[in-house]
């Protein structure tokens, strides 16, 4: 069966000079309840071969998330794992995947990475009472993923609600700003500035109302502003135009 994710098995010193073992687990897929096409990463199979060793484990994610119960079931084990869990986020971490990643005592990512938090969906069919069920449990699912959040991020959780309101991405330098991760790969002391605390951070929501207004305006200008005699522009160019400003 095709899979997502290896483990690998690396021999390392301490400072005492003693070898110790210390397991990979590299993560790289959908996350799934149940694996329908033998290619998503799923709760039963992962346990099994997180309890097949012991030792300190280093977790690289790079994921687009998928089933939140699942990605729930892979966080709550890696917080029960008996050694230590550092988790790498080398690509991408979003949605589902963001969750697991919070299991890690030390979370750091690559400086190209980036995560992404939304809130979380579904599909229904049904009458008024099934959607009105269906938008309790996604409250409730919501709350909980804020738990994670929050038991790592420490931050109020009305605002990491709003961050997900906003289905917000964030690169390396927002994450650890905020709290969503430790540390940045390969960076040394004397990189941190006060330019990178400013780090960006986009919320896709919140960009689309603000163009949406923007093109509102430049309707309103143009509107109001006839094309002039003998300059034939297009309706489409002007908006350009206004647009740039």
């Amino acid at each position: 069966m095709k899979k997502f994710w290896k483990w690998k098995n690396k021999t390392l010193k301490n400072e005492e000079g003693t070898e110790i073992q210390e397991r990979v687990l590299v993560l790289n897929g959908t996350i799934a309840d149940e694996s329908w096409y033998g290619d998503e990463i799923t709760p039963g199979m992962f346990k099994d071969e997180l309890m097949q060793g012991t030792g300190n484990i280093t977790v690289w994610i790079n994921s687009p998330g998928g089933d939140c119960i699942a990605a729930s079931q892979i966080y709550t084990m890696l917080m029960e794992y008996k050694g230590d869990v550092t988790v790498k986020i080398d690509g991408l971490a979003a949605s589902a995947a963001s969750v697991i990643a919070m299991a890690g005592g030390k979370i750091l990512m690559s400086p190209t990475a980036v995560m992404m938090i939304h809130n979380p969906f579904t599909m229904a069919v049904g009458e008024a009472k099934e959607f009105k069920t269906v938008i309790q449990m996604l409250d409730e699912i919501k709350e909980s993923i804020i738990n994670a959040y929050e038991l790592k991020t420490s931050m109020a959780r009305d605002k990491i609600s709003k961050l997900m309101d906003n289905e917000t991405w964030l690169n390396a330098n927002k994450a650890v700003e905020l709290g969503f991760a430790d540390e940045i790969m390969y960076e040394r002391n004397e990189d941190r500035n006060e330019e990178a605390d400013s780090a960006f951070m986009f919320a896709t929501k919140t960009a689309e109302v603000a163009l949406c207004n923007k093109i509102k305006q430049a309707e309103k200008i143009i509107d109001s502003n006839p094309e002039p005699k003998g300059l034939p522009v297009s309706l489409f160019e002007k908006r350009l135009k206004l647009l740039e400003h």
